[in-house]
């Protein structure tokens, strides 16, 4: 089976249609499928409902998106440092649904696994907790969270072997795994993609049997925020 194609359009060629679920990996501006978002905007796919930690900034990341006004829900943990977010959230533009970061987590991982569902103190007694099952074990209340399944998965990794074995660099593996696991089809952008047997087993993080598409390509890596402290006067 090949995996490998030319460019991101191509990588995700026969796989976008209006109103889908896609899971994104990245977090903050870190490790984020930059090419395959560009390349979902140039589609003109829309409606589209989006799992991820985050939307990106203003015009970079997610945010490309949101400015095409292609997204119509995000289910997300963390917001900020998007004002168009922010506008068309307010202005009921834009549905949002909040899940603490670790449930987000856990109900793309669980989903990846096979698990429709399971229950976590997180939440409870907040507005998180409206409408879902509770359940008390050990006299503790818990909620029940839905495992997610994305009918499309876009992450970004460090290095790739041609059968999808992929290698994360630090933190830009955060969300990137469990985005990658719950989606029915998962396409993966790289910086390097090398022959089968190059990569140390060990140091393997996403097995190539959940990835059926890679595409490599030249990443920005803009830093989100950017603080320093002033020289000191000598």
């Amino acid at each position: 089976m090949r995996k490998v194609y030319p460019d991101a359009t191509a990588a995700l060629g026969g796989l976008l249609q209006d109103g889908m679920l896609i899971a994104a990996g990245g977090f903050g501006l870190c490790g984020i499928p930059e090419l395959l978002i560009a390349a979902i905007r140039d589609s003109g796919v829309k409606d589209l409902t989006f799992v991820s930690n985050n939307a990106g900034v203003d015009n970079f990341g997610l945010g490309v998106l949101l400015a095409t006004r292609q997204v119509r829900k995000m289910i997300s943990s963390y917001v900020g440092e998007n004002a168009e977010f922010m506008r068309q959230y307010l202005s009921g533009e834009l549905e949002l649904e909040f899940n603490p970061q670790g449930t987000l987590a856990e109900r793309m991982r669980a989903g990846g696994a096979g698990i429709p569902g399971f229950f976590t103190p997180t939440g409870v007694g907040t507005v998180i907790a409206e409408g879902k099952e509770v359940k008390v074990f050990d006299g503790r209340e818990y909620i029940l969270e839905r495992g997610i399944v994305a009918d499309l998965s876009i992450v970004k990794a460090w290095k790739a072997d041609t059968t999808g074995n992929l290698v994360f660099r630090k933190t830009a593996r955060n969300f990137n795994v469990p985005a990658a696991t719950c989606g029915r089809i998962c396409v993966a952008e790289v910086e390097e993609i090398v022959e089968p047997g190059t990569l140390d087993p060990d140091g393997i993080h996403l097995p190539g049997i959940y990835v059926h598409r890679i595409v490599q390509g030249t990443h920005e890596k803009r830093i989100e925020q950017r603080t320093t402290r002033k020289r000191e006067a000598v």
